[in-house]
């Protein structure tokens, strides 16, 4: 099967100890797993069944919409202080 390319926003619950994916593009779209490579696979296949039962009940499924576009105003954003590697080194 070919990977979706759907955007996939995970989350750790603690309740469940495990990974969350949610897929923003197919409202309900929820998947979980242990690790998150699980968790991924597992999104895969709930956005398949997704896709399939829009098809079922005669909707069209959203083409992929790629990345999310996030705005915010200069005031809004923190720019963190330099972070130091190994040997002492800037980045």
């Amino acid at each position: 099967m070919d990977a979706h390319k759907y955007e996939l926003i995970v989350s750790w619950s603690e309740e469940g100890d495990a990974f969350i994916f949610d897929v923003p593009e197919h409202p309900g779209c929820m998947a979980h797993g242990v690790t998150p490579g699980d968790a991924v696979a597992n999104a895969q296949d709930a956005i398949a069944l997704w896709i399939d039962t829009a098809r079922d009940i005669g909707r069209q499924a959203p083409a992929p919409k790629g990345r999310r576009l996030l705005s915010a105003q200069p005031r809004d954003l923190q720019v963190p202080s330099p972070m130091v590697c190994a040997g002492d080194e800037t980045v």
